[in-house]
């Protein structure tokens, strides 16, 4: 099952709390491109897109689209006050120097220890890797926001990923309908709770073992 607009907008505006004053943030296509839509107007952020743009705005409103101004997945985007320009080439040069405080991406997979699979289904055609696997490497914070279970009810969370990685132990946090998990050394960690999910829920739903928080934040919305 799909994730309906409501929820999708959940996820985003949970991913947006990690986002803090002053940071270059990279978005992926699709719940990630909601992020800016669900930030205070006092937070000065510079979003970050591999073709080539850094200070993108929010969604525009029906019928303000520019069909030059898009993002990373051709979706149009607006430009916030002192926002920029470059080719391709410089995008990605800020990624690789380790310019980009946090990138926020979907996922096929993500196993126990933070492997990120997030390009390809074998035998599926698809656009390409993107700019995932330099992101998942030098990005200083990576978080993964996806269904915590694919079209057929199977685990996206696992033990071992089974679909080809993107980047090795790279994730740091993990945002589904269900549950917010921490990636540290031991693991995975669950911190938080959707309402109106519980534990049970989250068990039977997730692949692997993980560990919980003593204190979990249930995120009422």
């Amino acid at each position: 099952m799909g994730m309906g607009i409501d929820l999708r907008d959940k996820l985003a505006k949970r991913a947006a709390e990690e986002i803090q004053n002053g940071m270059v943030v990279n978005l992926g296509i699709g719940i990630p491109s909601l992020v800016p839509n669900h930030l205070t107007k006092e937070t000065m952020v510079m979003f970050h897109a591999e073709n080539g743009i850094t200070g993108m705005g929010a969604s525009p409103a029906k019928g303000e689209e520019d069909e030059n101004l898009c993002n990373a997945g051709g979706f149009p985007v607006t430009l916030n006050m002192g926002g920029s320009y470059c080719d391709s080439s410089i995008a990605f040069g800020m990624i690789r120097r380790g310019r980009v405080d946090i990138t926020i991406l979907g996922s096929l997979q993500v196993s126990r220890k933070g492997d990120l699979a997030n390009w390809i289904v074998p035998g599926k055609k698809v656009p390409g890797m993107g700019g995932a696997m330099e992101l998942a490497q030098k990005a200083r914070k990576v978080i993964v926001v996806m269904n915590h279970c694919d079209k057929n009810g199977k685990p996206k969370i696992v033990e071992t990923c089974t679909l080809p990685l993107t980047s090795a132990g790279c994730v740091d946090l993990i945002i589904t309908e269900l549950a917010v998990f921490k990636v540290n050394e031991e693991g995975l960690l669950l911190t938080e709770l959707f309402a109106p999910y519980s534990l049970a829920d989250v068990k039977s739903k997730t692949g692997c073992h993980f560990k919980i928080e003593e204190q979990i934040r249930k995120i009422p919305y």
